[in-house]
């Protein structure tokens, strides 16, 4: 894959406008939330630029060993990390599109096999107070949501495709804040990464009649294409949600993204698939001192 500059990738002040801006590190690039750094929050949203994965080269794969050599994707691991000062413990769980959210109380319960990341737990939403521990989720088109309480230094990654968007899973990432950490809905900050979105996913009957039942505001969220199908647009949906949940507006940040659409900076599972039958991660992480 050709390197791109930054500054071709996107409009600066686009991005700045949205609360983002670019870190690179030896070719490894990813997305920082700015705010979410200035409230006290290390976080990052990978791109596919500066690895050792062939896919189709220098791809900077974070996931799936079914799909790639192990030590390809320790070593992408290894690079990503070093896009963050100091040592941090890296951990995450087996996603599975469900609704479970696992509480990592410690460091000790953080631990796991190297580049692992707790892949025997299985959750979509991960929540902690713990320091030095970076929550990571995995995505390829599904939405990444960070989220972090700057008072009680609680935070949690969430991912959200349809299915845990149709379910409300960043509502139960806070409430699960709420329960255990005692933070408020007021003090967080929250960060919805690149995604599949309205541009180019085209779902059909069966997400569409989900969404119309459980949430009756939804015909805004689609564009019709043709017979029974339409573009949805999960960005919109989750920030509807964070803010919802009682997170302030100005308080919640979109990456400017479309994962399907610059296919080119971000791995997309629905524009790799069929055509190469494997497709890379991307990883989106957050954590604090």
């Amino acid at each position: 894959m050709m390197s791109t500059p930054i500054e071709m990738i996107t409009d600066e002040n686009e991005l700045q406008s949205a609360g983002f801006y670019w870190r690179e590190r030896d070719g490894v690039r990813a997305l920082i939330c700015a705010p979410l750094e200035r409230d006290g929050f290390a976080n990052a949203f990978s791109t596919r630029l500066g690895g050792v994965s062939p896919m189709p080269e220098q791809a900077l794969n974070l996931a799936g060993f079914n799909e790639d050599d192990a030590e390809n994707i320790y070593e992408n691991r290894r690079r990503f990390l070093k896009l963050f000062d100091d040592d941090w413990l890296l951990t995450g769980c087996w996603q599975v599109h469900g609704i479970d959210v696992r509480v990592v109380h410690s460091a000790a319960e953080a631990q796991s096999k190297p580049g692992v990341l707790g892949d025997d737990e299985y959750c979509d939403a991960l929540v902690s107070d713990t320091p030095n521990v970076l929550l990571a989720i995995k995505t390829a088109d599904c939405v990444p949501v960070l989220i972090g309480d700057h008072v009680t230094r609680s935070f949690a990654a969430v991912h959200a495709g349809w299915r845990g968007t149709s379910s409300s899973i960043v509502k139960l990432a806070i409430a699960k804040l709420q329960r255990e950490f005692r933070a408020r809905a007021e003090d967080m900050r929250a960060a919805i990464g690149p995604a599949a979105n309205a541009c180019c996913y085209e779902v059909g009957t069966e997400v569409i009649s989900v969404f119309k039942e459980r949430f009756p505001p939804a015909n805004k969220l689609f564009t019709a294409t043709r017979e029974g199908h339409a573009r949805i647009d999960l960005h919109q949906a989750n920030r509807d949600q964070l803010i919802e949940a009682g997170i302030s507006s100005d308080h919640i940040h979109i990456a400017p993204f479309c994962t399907m659409d610059r296919n080119d900076l971000f791995f997309s599972y629905r524009r790799e698939k069929q055509k190469h039958g494997r497709v890379g991660r991307l990883m989106s992480v957050i954590g604090t001192r």
